[in-house]
């Protein structure tokens, strides 16, 4: 039985002010068929990532409208150069990251990142490193992954098995199809999380470069 719009609303709320990182008295979210947005203001990107994420996470939410506007505070506030530095040195500790194969922008408080790693892992992991910096604005992932001689059924056997392995995912409901290293996901899922770890299991498989995830969160 699908939840109401008022029902759902409320209970993207209820998650935000049950998430410790997120100050939900400045976010107002509204639902429509799925469908909620997110505005008011977070005084940070990693804040903005929570929040989206906590609302993507409630049962019965089908995509999130992310129209939340950063304020940072002035002990955040820093300039292009302080951040691109962070930056570096956040990518240069993590072990997952290999440093030295991406480059870094930074304008106005947007870190964009470029390169080429040989896994989807490196790629997030990259990302995740940089976004609880103190004052980012925003973040764009431009790492490409390098692409592995691996024959197409033998990345669509890996996904399915994954799959399978998974216990927050239903594979009966879930079709793998691969072109050249391309994944296509399709099918219904019963929730976000279900279909985040869907698209995991499937960049997860060696030789993936690209995901389209078609799945539909069901009712």
């Amino acid at each position: 039985m699908s939840k109401t719009n008022t029902g759902l609303q409320q209970d993207v709320l209820s998650e935000l002010r049950y998430e410790p990182s997120v100050d939900a008295s400045e976010i107002g979210v509204t639902a429509k068929e799925g469908i909620v947005s997110l505005t008011g203001n977070v005084k940070s990107y990693a804040e903005k990532y929570a929040a989206v994420h906590a609302a993507e996470r409630v049962a019965g939410v089908k995509a999130v409208a992310d129209e939340l506007k950063i304020d940072l505070p002035s002990y955040h506030i820093r300039d292009d150069q302080d951040i691109a530095r962070a930056t570096l040195n956040a990518l240069q500790w993590d072990v997952w990251v290999p440093y030295d194969r991406i480059k870094v922008k930074v304008d106005n408080g947007w870190i964009t990142l470029e390169g080429e790693v040989d896994y989807w892992y490196q790629q997030n992991a990259a990302g995740k490193a940089v976004r609880n910096l103190a004052g980012v604005r925003g973040m764009t992932n431009l790492i490409t992954i390098k692409k592995p001689a691996v024959m197409p059924s033998e990345v669509k056997a890996n996904i399915d098995s994954a799959l399978r392995r998974a216990a927050e995912v239903d594979a009966d409901h879930i079709k793998v199809k691969v072109a050249g290293d391309k994944v296509i996901l399709n099918g219904t899922v019963s929730s976000w999380a279900e279909r985040q770890e869907a698209e995991r299991a499937a960049w997860s498989a060696p030789g993936v470069r690209t995901v389209e995830d078609d799945l539909v969160i069901a009712a």
